[in-house]
């Protein structure tokens, strides 16, 4: 009965290492299908995705960079309270941070926000 039973346990750790190895293909792909295009955004300097429970991926400068995260999703909180009456959707779909050296561009789609932070390559206007 002690053989079997030292079996049995061995057979569900075994089946334990499998299910985990699994879990970690899965979240690898599912990490690959979200940033597969931002990784081919030209003159990106990093990128981050992020859902309500944290970043979910994260590459370049802002590689692991929770506080960038947790301000650009107080933003788009803050811009979706601005909702206008009868409409069920957001109030928009992209937003850009534009500051002196560099631009945050935020879109959200599929309760995710993508952000990517590209060089800022003003251009100053043409006079006539």
């Amino acid at each position: 009965m002690k053989v079997l039973v030292a079996e049995k346990q061995k057979t569900d750790a075994k089946a334990a290492q499998v299910i985990l190895a699994l879990q970690r293909v899965v979240e690898l792909q599912t990490t690959a299908a979200l940033t597969a295009g931002l990784e081919r955004i030209p003159d990106q300097l990093g990128y981050l995705v992020i859902s309500e429970d944290g970043v979910l991926a994260s590459a370049g400068e802002l590689e692991n960079d929770e506080h960038t995260a947790g301000v650009l999703m107080q933003m788009v909180r803050t811009a979706c309270r601005l909702r206008l009456s009868g409409c069920p959707e957001p109030p928009f779909k992209r937003m850009s941070v534009i500051l002196d050296d560099f631009v945050y561009t935020v879109t959200v789609s599929a309760q995710k926000v993508f952000v990517v932070k590209r060089q800022n390559n003003q251009r100053e206007p043409i006079s006539v």
